[in-house]
């Protein structure tokens, strides 16, 4: 009989596993990806690979969520220092993650977003919708806290504010994966971004 395996051995290997994928995805983009690339990165076998994810598709997925759960992180208020500080501060972080884009999976996000098997099968995967308004949530939730402490007078609803954010800096780095972050300015951008917050927060 095999040992028996721990939840915090798999959680811990699964999010190796995650990391790996990731870089694999970042390198290759989305569709010349195969679980096989993956095995070869995390140094696993297939069985060790299939214990967790089922095919490519549900390893992106998982792969998204994972990325997506640390941006969230970003919006839980701390208690210790204004939220403008930290509000500026995740702007000044958004600079060095944009200006990096050809390290992120912008990429594999646009060809995934692309393929055949997402444009005629939206209904399969839930999550793109979820994230989506997990974001856009967490970013009001922020908004409301900085409205309840009185540090925030917002011109427009928390909701606008949150789409707004959302929409320019899938925007930018967009543009600026396209283009280089020397044709798209992003310190210039992101200064007149945090400016037009500014002006529409009040803080």
């Amino acid at each position: 009989m095999s040992p028996k395996v721990s939840d915090a051995y798999k959680k811990e290997k699964k999010k190796e596993l995650l990391k790996a994928a990731r870089r694999v995805f970042i390198l290759k983009g989305y569709t010349h990806v195969t679980m096989q690339d993956v095995m070869n990165e995390a140094n696993v076998s297939r069985g060790g690979l299939y214990a967790y994810f089922n095919h490519i598709d549900h390893l992106f997925m998982e792969v998204l969520q994972f990325e997506d759960r640390e941006d969230i992180l970003f919006f839980e208020p701390t208690v210790d220092r204004p939220l403008w500080d930290q509000l500026t501060d995740w702007i000044k972080l958004q600079q060095q993650n944009i200006e990096g884009i050809n390290n992120s999976l912008v990429r594999a996000k646009a060809e995934f977003f692309l393929t055949s098997n997402y444009a005629n099968e939206k209904e399969h995967f839930p999550y793109i919708s979820e994230r989506y308004d997990n974001l856009k949530n967490a970013i009001k939730r922020f908004l409301q806290k900085g409205m309840d402490q009185q540090e925030f007078k917002p011109l427009l609803a928390p909701e606008d504010i949150a789409l707004y954010f959302i929409s320019f800096l899938d925007g930018l780095m967009l543009d600026t994966f396209q283009l280089g972050s020397e044709k798209t300015n992003v310190k210039a951008q992101l200064t007149a971004f945090e400016c037009s917050l500014k002006a529409i927060l009040n803080p």
